[in-house]
């Protein structure tokens, strides 16, 4: 979850449009796509330093944990785009809450569902009104001495307390980045493309300070029992899937709970790969990552620890350890040769500068995983365009600091895929689909 200042313009950055393919390499046409009305170079900084904020913040919840019959599912989905116009390079979704709808982060890094709620002592500015619990005959609060209060440790890593209402489960989530949401725990009618959900256990944040652009708070799909999946889990059966699309106009995905393939447009056959168990980290999706090829050639000698990676639309741009990374990017200048180089930008420090080129041949790159699993990363997710004139675009990887940090696979890379998180048989799987271009 990241989030930053609000600035407007009129497109973020430049979307390449695919003129051809060649055996390991995707042929782009260079094209402008017009002025931008603000700082853009600021904003797109501000974003990613929000993303290596957020990105330090798993790697410490890491370190800490290391010290220390379902019947036949529905299924439901709803548009799922873009947070730009909320202020955020993550994606968001509207959903219905009470009466009202509420549009929200789409996190697999988080647990806990919350909103802000009013009356609120002190809130962060959003583009909607705020979540009018007083209005709604179906909300009611969960008390402190309640099992589901105490359950707030494994979802928020924080135990419920009853301060000064004891009628009231109080709860407060940190997230290392200097955000966080405090309130109280109350259920709500959650209604989600069609389908309502009665009972729905959220947080209603009276008191929120931070990186959440314009949206209403965040929806968790993470795992544990106050995640939205497992409360969902008699009506979905533990089964959610998204497809990300890029922020061009128009680009619509979907999030779709439970587990009806009919509904996907997937353009290759779907292969799994398991979910890497971890019981002190049970909340994330880890996966085994097994390879990466770039322009079709494997890399050999890689080493991702036996940890695994984790796989987290929370997260912007995907992080490999130093050792991985940094094969990954000499090889690819190696495919990538002759152009003249620009400035690092953040995090992102493999940069060119591709002025007056009308085509360019960028290199594939593939993730392989356990069970031959393959996220074929498209061609959206190769390059963030810094400049609109073509002046400094970076290859989208960056390198963690440190070799024993875990991996992330963030949503820059699982653009244009449909990506199945099925709880129930602990298992998660990639297959290409061009939601970007529907």
């Amino acid at each position: 979850m990241d989030s930053g200042e609000f600035m407007l313009w009129n497109c973020l950055y430049l979307e390449l449009p695919i003129s051809g393919r060649e055996k390991g390499a995707i042929i782009l046409e260079m094209k402008d796509r017009g002025q931008w009305s603000g700082n853009k170079d600021n904003w797109l900084e501000k974003q990613l330093e929000l993303d290596i904020v957020h990105v330090r913040s798993i790697q410490n919840h890491i370190r800490k944990k290391a010290s220390g019959h379902i019947e036949d599912s529905s299924e439901t989905q709803v548009p799922l785009t873009s947070g730009v116009k909320f202020q955020t390079l993550n994606y968001i979704v509207s959903v219905g809450l009470g009466s009202q709808n509420m549009t929200m982060i789409v996190d697999t890094g988080s647990d806990l569902t919350w909103v802000q709620c009013e009356p609120c002592r002190s809130c962060y500015n959003q583009k909607e009104p705020l979540f009018k619990s007083s209005n709604s005959p179906s909300f009611q609060s969960i008390l402190c001495n309640s099992t589901i209060c105490q359950s707030l440790q494994s979802g928020t890593g924080n135990s419920g307390a009853c301060d000064s209402n004891p009628s009231t489960c109080d709860y407060v989530v940190n997230y290392g980045d200097g955000s966080y949401t405090r309130g109280e725990l109350g259920v709500e009618k959650l209604s989600f493309g069609g389908i309502s959900v009665s009972n729905f256990v959220f947080g209603c944040g009276r008191n929120n300070k931070g990186l959440f652009g314009g949206a209403s708070g965040i929806i968790g799909l993470g795992r544990s029992d106050l995640s939205m999946i497992s409360q969902t889990n008699a009506t979905f059966g533990g089964v959610f899937s998204y497809c990300l699309p890029s922020i061009q106009a128009g680009a619509s995905g979907s999030l779709v709970m439970g587990n009806q393939s009919e509904v996907f447009k997937n353009v290759t056959p779907i292969a799994y790969t398991r979910m890497v168990p971890n019981l002190q980290l049970s909340t994330f999706y880890i996966l085994n990552l097994t390879g990466i090829d770039i322009g079709g050639v494997v890399l050999q000698n890689l080493s991702f620890g036996n940890g695994g990676v984790i796989l987290d639309s929370g997260t912007v741009i995907s992080r490999l350890p130093p050792s991985v990374y940094n094969a990954v990017k000499a090889k690819f200048l190696e495919e990538f040769s002759g152009f003249p180089s620009a400035p690092g930008f953040s995090i992102l420090d493999t940069c060119f500068n591709l002025t007056g080129y009308k085509e360019v041949n960028i290199p594939t790159i593939n993730m392989h995983f356990e069970g031959n699993a393959e996220l074929n990363v498209d061609v959206t997710g190769i390059f963030y365009l810094v400049k609109e004139d073509t002046s400094r675009v970076c290859l989208a990887l960056a390198s963690l600091s440190d070799e024993y940090e875990m991996g992330i696979i963030g949503n820059y890379q699982q653009r244009n895929q449909r990506v199945i998180y099925d709880a129930k048989l602990s298992k998660v799987g990639f297959a290409a689909e061009p939601c970007s271009f529907t």
